[in-house]
């Protein structure tokens, strides 16, 4: 059995063949870029035809990279990023360009609506935070959650506004545009934090959409991961080059899908996640929230199941800007020495390269911290104008000082974020590692060595969120369990166990990473606001 999973990342997308026999076999895989434009006013847009172009010309390659038949494809499906929003007319055309989850334009609005009342936790409402609360254990404490968004478009674009039929998410948006329907899936729903979670109540809560003013005719209908949308339509078939009513099943977000294709998938899994952002993810059978930390427990793909979940913005993002702002021009390695054309691949062969290089370095940087903050952070603190700071560089210091500083940064603020969700749940040892940002050897040991956990890989690690689409695909064309597929599939293939001897200067700096923010917070906003 063939299925086809479009893993739709923040700058790119992935399209991949899953071969689900005896095994979950990726069988290929083919990827192209798109955009995201940063504006000055906080602004994160992307385009709706960049998609669409992507879509079209990894599925055409990937066809004629196997050699296999429209036909043959049994079932697709969308693991996208999330907390995005695109707004449609009555046909699904976006009405403006998507807004990506890293866009913050909606201060005002957040402000507005929850800055207001004498009694304020974490800055918000305590009146409205409680009702959230009551309603899906979790509540708006970030001007980047999707609901500032829209209300940013209907006080900023009123004609945009006027014509809106539909508020979806980006992963909804793109299975409407293959099926024609119009609806979102129940994790997505989630994230606006106006769908209620409590059992036999689930599904768009009145009481909410009443306090946030959003227009109740703008929800769409709710569909579950594992339902079966619709077919493909003829025109999108034939501009995929798929074959119509070839099956499209909901789908759904990035968080939603990780732990089932990292196999965690019992109450107490623990994974953490490095990709363009980073998370910490426990898997539950209940829900819980740390609204002082912004950390809750989101919708698993798994009905009555969640994910308690801790965000970093920018981790691999962070890796990325320093490829291109620090390693490029000076520890010699050049694009045009690497002879890659392919976008992945090409960071994939620096990655390899400065990991080797960082390996050179001692453990603690020579001193140097870095904190990976460079679009602001969200947990376990939410501020908008934090920054990237590399914290006491002296004479004595090089480059590769700087880049092992920003790896063991990163590893720093998920081993906060660890330390965090652990207060409130279980957290497990071992820790599965996915994402790009466990393709390293160097990256695994320093994760092991900073959280004082065993860390365990698996295969795929980079299509993690796409083998846990291809298993609920699969669950629900064969009806069965996903987490027993799950379970049956996904195996740790490298374990990495913590080097004694570097505690001392992990702890040494790692107590120093979590004094910074505080130190530089005011900084931060009179050089940012």
């Amino acid at each position: 059995m063939f299925v086809i999973i479009y893993d739709f990342g923040t700058s790119n997308v992935k399209t991949c063949l899953f071969d689900m026999n005896s095994e979950i076999r990726l069988a290929a895989s083919t990827t192209a870029s798109y955009g995201l434009r940063i504006s000055e006013d906080g602004g994160a847009e992307q385009d709706t035809e960049e998609w669409w172009a992507a879509l079209c010309t990894t599925t055409r390659k990937l066809l004629e990279q196997m050699d296999i038949r429209p036909e043959e494809i049994q079932g697709l499906a969308f693991c996208s990023q999330m907390q995005g929003a695109v707004f449609v007319d009555e046909n699904g055309n976006a009405l403006r360009a998507p807004m990506n989850y890293l866009d913050q334009r909606g201060v005002k609005e957040y402000r507005d609506c929850m800055g207001t009342g004498i009694i304020k936790v974490s800055g918000c409402s305590l009146y409205k935070l409680l009702r959230n609360l009551l309603v899906n254990y979790a509540g708006s404490t970030s001007a980047k959650d999707p609901v500032w968004k829209y209300k940013w478009v209907e006080n900023n674009e009123p004609e945009v506004f006027q014509k809106l039929y539909k508020w979806l998410d980006i992963g909804d948006y793109l299975t409407a545009r293959c099926t024609g329907r119009i609806v979102r899936t129940a994790d997505t729903a989630f994230a606006t934090f106006l769908y209620d979670t409590r059992k036999g109540r689930e599904g768009w809560n009145k009481g909410l959409l009443d306090m946030y003013k959003v227009r109740s005719e703008h929800m769409p209908e709710i569909v579950a991961c594992t339902d079966l949308v619709g077919g493909l339509t003829e025109r999108a078939a034939k501009e995929l080059g798929l074959a119509e009513g070839t099956p499209v099943f909901g789908g759904g977000g990035d968080t939603t899908f990780v732990n089932l294709g990292a196999g965690c998938v019992r109450p107490g899994d623990t994974l953490i996640y490095v990709g363009t952002s980073g998370w910490v993810s426990t898997c539950m059978d209940h829900q819980t929230a740390d609204i002082n930390a912004m950390i809750t427990g989101v919708l698993s793909a798994k009905r009555g199941c969640f994910n308690y979940f801790a965000e970093l913005e920018t981790a691999g993002k962070c890796f990325e800007w320093v490829m291109d702002h620090i390693a490029l021009d000076e520890v010699g390695i050049y694009l045009e020495h690497l002879k890659v054309t392919d976008v992945e691949q090409k960071y994939l062969s620096l990655y390899d390269y400065l990991s080797e290089e960082v390996s050179k370095v001692p453990p603690g940087a020579n001193g140097v911290i870095f904190t990976p903050w460079l679009h602001g952070n969200r947990c376990p603190f939410e501020d908008t104008k934090a920054g990237g700071i590399f914290f006491n560089l002296r004479i004595n210091n090089g480059k590769r000082d700087m880049i092992r500083a920003v790896l063991e940064g990163i590893c720093y603020h998920l081993r906060w974020l660890l330390e965090c969700e652990s207060r409130k749940v279980q957290t497990s040892d071992p820790i599965r590692f996915v994402g790009g940002g466990s393709l390293s050897h160097v990256t695994c040991q320093i994760l092991a060595d900073i959280t004082g956990r065993t860390i365990e890989t698996v295969d795929n690690a980079q299509q993690v969120g796409a083998v846990g689409a291809a298993l609920a695909v699969a669950a629900s064309i064969q009806g069965i369990d996903m987490v027993e597929l799950s379970n049956r599939y996904v195996k740790a293939k490298r374990t990495y166990t913590p080097d004694a001897r570097n505690k001392e200067v992990y702890e040494r700096n790692y107590k120093v990473f979590k004094k910074l923010y505080k130190a530089n917070a005011k900084s931060f906003r009179a050089l940012n606001s």
